[in-house]
């Protein structure tokens, strides 16, 4: 792990005599999905500033020409239930709220580890839930992510009257079959022959302006190598593809499952573009599991106009 300044553009302003803060960060990745992890437990000013998306803090630290750069921004603030150790909030790169990141519940959980916070089984409050939080050795942690739900009110997805294991809607005179599940966040799976011939630039932001996802939605693309190997690419929305989505591997495994393509409850490894998760679903208590890598990529302070 290294140690970095990351300037931004206020730091020419504050060199100029124009007052700046200075924003402390860890820079963290899981599976290649990287966050700027940020500690809020006692800077509620600086959780109101993320939770203003007209503010542009998210996007000005997620920038990767000018800021640090990330796919998401997390916030651990103190937690909301009993039993908790800490809560935190989620913030997709364009500033809008998400309320489930499996990757980032794992760097979360090694942040506070390292805090001195967390020991090996804790509790962790997300803006979907409580997630139970155990290590798995070697830089690894296994989360509970709850159970799926396939009700298409909950997803949201209009247009459904009733769960189904494939919905078909028509963009632009195609039709695209897909899966759809809520893992606290939207979902639609669709299965392809090859991932690395899918169309995740062009079909994923298409079903995220659907109407058919009035809240839009994470794509992924998934291809079955065996009944408990799969491959996956995820546009997620407010961030584009990224090398890992651990709620999207997650809902890859309850559809395909659900489908009868894999053996969930058996585990099923999912290989992403920037590496491996592990994912274990049980369709009877509705409980998945998901271990994978969390790890610290480097420490900075990025400076900040004020007001900016």
């Amino acid at each position: 792990m290294g140690t970095a300044t990351a300037p931004g553009r206020a730091t020419e302003h504050a060199a100029a005599g124009r007052p700046a803060s200075a924003i402390r960060f860890s820079k963290m990745q899981g599976a290649g999905n990287d966050f700027v992890v940020l500690d809020l437990r006692q800077d509620a000013t600086l959780a109101e500033r993320l939770s203003n998306p007209g503010d542009g803090l998210c996007r000005a630290l997620a920038n990767r020409r000018t800021g640090v750069g990330c796919d998401q921004v997390l916030g651990i603030e103190r937690a909301r239930s009993d039993g908790a150790v800490a809560a935190y909030r989620i913030w997709n790169a364009d500033g809008s709220p998400a309320r489930q990141c499996g990757n980032g519940a794992r760097c979360v959980a090694a942040w506070l580890v390292r805090d001195g916070a967390a020991g090996e089984d804790f509790r962790l409050d997300s803006p979907s839930g409580t997630h139970a939080v155990q290590r798995a050795g070697k830089g690894r942690y296994t989360i509970g992510m709850g159970a799926p739900s396939f009700a298409p009110e909950s997803i949201p997805l209009a247009g459904a009257d009733r769960e189904q294991d494939v919905y078909v809607v028509d963009l632009d005179g195609t039709e695209v079959a897909f899966g759809a599940v809520s893992m606290g966040n939207p979902h639609a799976v669709v299965v392809v022959e090859d991932v690395d011939d899918a169309p995740v630039a062009t079909l994923g932001p298409a079903l995220q302006r659907s109407a058919s996802f009035p809240e839009s939605v994470n794509v992924g693309f998934v291809q079955v190598l065996a009944r408990d190997r799969i491959r996956l690419r995820v546009c997620e929305r407010g961030a584009g593809e990224t090398l890992a989505c651990g709620s999207g591997a997650c809902a890859a495994v309850a559809v395909l499952t659900r489908q009868g393509r894999v053996d969930g409850q058996g585990g099923v490894a999912v290989s992403l573009p920037g590496g491996d998760l592990h994912i274990q679903y049980d369709p009877g208590s509705g409980a998945i599991g998901m271990t994978g890598p969390a790890a610290f990529v480097f420490e900075g302070e990025m400076a900040m106009e004020d007001g900016a």
